[in-house]
């Protein structure tokens, strides 16, 4: 996971859904999931800057592991439309309630942002907004643009919310025309009850549908976490849902438990099983896999850009 800001700052307390949830022991992590302490120069100027600034970051929040490896490269992950979410996801630690009305200065100082800091690929994600009518998705698309407009340079990744029950308001997304569209399915169908109550598997699947069917030329991703139940079955079939929906990048990433009040890890799933994972989702045809313990959404996502370039110039170049 890169660096995520939030633009607006401000604190907010946790959803009362999430607090009521009844403790659940957190699981000792295995080697395999235990990095050094961040500390590099890169990473202290990174905090410098984000402490300088006032800003908020997920990457600080949710004790992300690999923190220490993107913030010593500056990597950035912008967060927008405020940092209360209006959903109590079981997995995420983000707060949610009810949020603040939308800053129309943010496209502007995200973009502002991004020419300062000279970034080469940005990631534009956000809290879901379903209290507003189009679930946020025309000041995502005017972010979109202002990145366009200050830093013509810069490629522009969005992980978005799933516009449930908006309409074609997820449109007005894809015509800003990012050059890769994410959207999480985050884990099977089955557990979708439980772990990702205000979501609908299927309306989240037609949504990366919608944005190939719409601008075929679009790179599309999406990710899931594994460790929270989930059969290798179950995995292969929402891979093999996420291909009829022309997904290009798959993630594959190992759930941690945020706090004892939210999922439970299942179990911490062996790296010789995310390498399994790969393989098989490669010979599915994703142009594009990454799959480790500590893989997430936004990482090393830049560097992954240029690959999933690369691949289709490839696949071109052989006729397929």
């Amino acid at each position: 996971m890169t660096t995520v800001i939030d633009t607006r700052g401000g604190r907010a307390l946790r959803h009362p859904e999430k607090q009521s949830r009844p403790e659940t022991p957190v699981l000792r992590k295995p080697p395999w999931l235990r990095v050094r302490a961040p500390g590099s120069a890169g990473y202290n100027e990174t905090h410098r800057i984000v402490k300088e600034h006032g800003l908020t970051t997920v990457c600080q929040e949710a004790a992300c592991p690999n923190i220490g490896e993107c913030w010593s490269q500056a990597h950035a992950t912008m967060m927008i439309m405020g940092e209360v979410c209006t959903r109590a996801c079981a997995f995420c630690n983000v707060a949610t309630g009810l949020p603040q009305p939308l800053d129309p200065t943010e496209p502007e100082r995200v973009a502002d942002a991004v020419r300062q800091m000279g970034l080469k690929h940005v990631v534009i994600t956000s809290v879901d907004r379903d209290d507003l009518d189009d679930g946020g998705a025309a000041h995502f698309a005017a972010v979109v643009r202002a990145i366009r407009a200050g830093a013509p340079s810069t490629t522009i990744e969005i992980l978005t919310p799933d516009f449930l029950r908006k309409g074609d308001a997820a449109d007005q997304v894809i015509d800003a025309r990012p050059d890769v569209f994410n959207h999480n399915l985050e884990t099977v169908p089955r557990l979708y009850l439980s772990i990702r109550p205000g979501a609908r598997y299927y309306h989240s699947l037609r949504l990366l549908d919608r944005v190939k069917a719409r601008d075929p030329s679009m790179f599309t991703k999406s990710g899931l976490m594994v460790g929270l139940g989930e059969s290798k079955e179950e995995v292969m079939q929402v891979m093999d849902d996420m291909r009829s929906a022309g997904v290009d990048f798959l993630t594959i990433g190992q759930y941690l438990q945020p706090t004892r009040r939210h999922a439970a890890v299942e179990r911490f799933v062996d790296p010789d099983e995310f390498k399994a994972y790969e393989a098989i989702a490669r010979a599915k045809g994703f142009l594009m896999v990454s799959a480790s313990p500590l893989t997430r959404s936004s990482h090393h996502a830049g560097e992954d850009f240029a690959k999933l370039q690369a691949a289709r110039l490839a696949l071109q170049g052989a006729g397929r």
